[in-house]
């Protein structure tokens, strides 16, 4: 009887988490729309959208037209970053601490790990661009890729300061060329 409550906690616990990831991913497509439909499309896919070769990886560049400044872009982002994933470590906590021991604490300890490397390698990339002489970035690693979003001097990201950051992100990471993405913020 023991084992059967801890089961259905342990499963309760989850429909929560997937619950609330599929809430939060369900939001964060309505707000994307929405920014988009407020924006003029030329704006959206005007001139300050770069592509460069394959072998550089994807440069783009976002525009001073959004309305916000670039500090608070680097604020939001990390704010917004950071609130995920204070509510993914609560959940996995919880469905830690009500477990007990198992498959099912295994997985969560794993997937709490492995979010805990992901920040902290966010961080050290993001220190590191910084060192190199960038006013500020933001790195979001996901499965796929690794976005680095950077302010951008007055004269654009050149090839070298792309290359750079592409190297620094190589070091520190198991992502090749061709996953990571370096954004320009003006």
């Amino acid at each position: 009887m023991k084992n059967w409550k801890r089961n259905a906690v342990v499963a309760a616990v989850l429909v929560f988490v997937c619950a609330g990831v599929y809430l939060n991913w369900s939001y964060n497509q309505q707000s994307t729309a929405e920014l988009t439909e407020t924006l003029d499309a030329e704006k959206v896919m005007g001139e300050n959208l770069i592509l460069s070769g394959e072998d550089s990886g994807l440069v783009e560049t976002a525009g001073e037209e959004t309305g916000t400044t670039v500090t608070d872009y680097f604020a939001e982002v990390r704010l917004s970053r950071q609130t995920a994933r204070d509510s993914a470590v609560a959940t996995l906590q919880e469905t830690i601490s009500f477990a007990g021991e198992g498959e099912d604490v295994t997985a969560a300890s794993s997937e709490l790990n492995d979010i805990v490397n992901t920040a902290l390698a966010e961080s050290q990339i993001e220190s590191l661009i910084v060192a190199k002489g960038f006013e500020d970035c933001v790195a979001y690693m996901n499965e796929d890729n690794i976005s680095v979003a950077v302010s951008a001097p007055a004269e654009g990201l050149s090839a070298t300061d792309v290359a750079m950051i592409s190297d620094i992100v190589t070091s520190q990471s198991d992502y090749a060329l061709s996953e990571i993405r370096v954004i320009e913020v003006k």
